[in-house]
């Protein structure tokens, strides 16, 4: 049971900081979600009410608590292949189109944990294989999901997605004190880089890519936060790249920079 009461006037507080920070909007809904992921932090920090804490964040020396908030207030849900319909277009008919004579480069744009990474990987791994050059770019605002991303070990129960042969051929099982464990083959954890990013900041210094994956991400902003987002990774696409969003969103009235090709799939203009 959650011993600290959120005034509405402290709720506002940590929504207009992840609306500041991250360009997140939490509704009015997610009053109870901010209290008890909030409240851990007020126990091991002895304080007594959300106003101190937020004061805590916020002051000259709140950098590092202000990023457990951050990880605390974003949601990292994902598995492997979520959305698997994604993986095979890419598969059949993007890849086919890029030209191998250049680097191919996918970015995972919110890769939380590092499944959506290493799915994207395997199926280059598989289809374009080691004579060409490519590499997955992962971020996320979450420096704790990067930290578990970069190891590449998943629970044996949260691997679902990935078939039987992408398994033998690109997952060691664990043993011994791993037992019940996966972890990514180091062919494929070579290939993807994580970095820290928020998507509220240029991203000019992080290059062109041929495919975006951004997905279930713009259900947490309101309209001008999407055309901010969508609109600067768009200006990262190479000439008809695409950008991938999760299938309960859509960029309809969001921006004229990019063209739907399939639902939930657009091409740069």
């Amino acid at each position: 049971m959650n011993e600290y009461a959120i005034s509405p006037t402290e709720f506002n507080q940590f929504r207009a900081l992840m609306r500041q920070i991250a360009g997140i909007d939490l509704p009015p809904a997610k009053i109870h979600l901010v209290s008890g992921r909030l409240a851990r932090r007020l126990r091991e920090h002895g304080l007594k009410s959300f106003g101190e804490y937020f004061r805590m964040v916020t002051g000259d020396h709140g950098g590092q608590e202000l990023g457990r908030v951050i990880d605390l207030l974003t949601t990292h849900e994902t598995y492997f292949f979520r959305e698997s319909a994604h993986f095979d277009y890419l598969a059949e008919r993007i890849l086919p189109e890029l030209p191998r004579n250049n680097d191919i480069r996918l970015w995972s744009a919110a890769s939380s944990t590092g499944e959506e990474a290493y799915s994207l990987a395997m199926v280059l791994m598989d289809r374009v294989g080691t004579q060409s050059r490519w590499e997955i770019f992962a971020s996320d605002i979450s420096s704790e999901v990067l930290g578990k991303a970069r190891t590449g070990i998943y629970a044996m129960n949260r691997i679902d997605g990935i078939s039987r042969d992408y398994l033998r051929r690109f997952c060691l099982r664990g043993v011994g004190t791993r037992q019940g464990t996966l972890r990514i083959a180091p062919a494929l954890r070579e290939r993807v880089r994580f970095a820290q990013v928020n998507l509220n900041e240029p991203l000019s210094a992080h290059g062109l890519f041929d495919v975006i994956f951004l997905r279930n991400v713009l259900i947490y902003f309101d309209l001008p936060g999407k055309r901010q987002i969508v609109e600067r990774l768009a200006r990262q696409l190479k000439p008809h790249g695409r950008l991938f969003v999760g299938h309960s969103e859509s960029l309809n009235g969001v921006t004229r920079m990019l063209s739907q090709e399939r639902p939930t799939i657009y091409r740069r203009s």
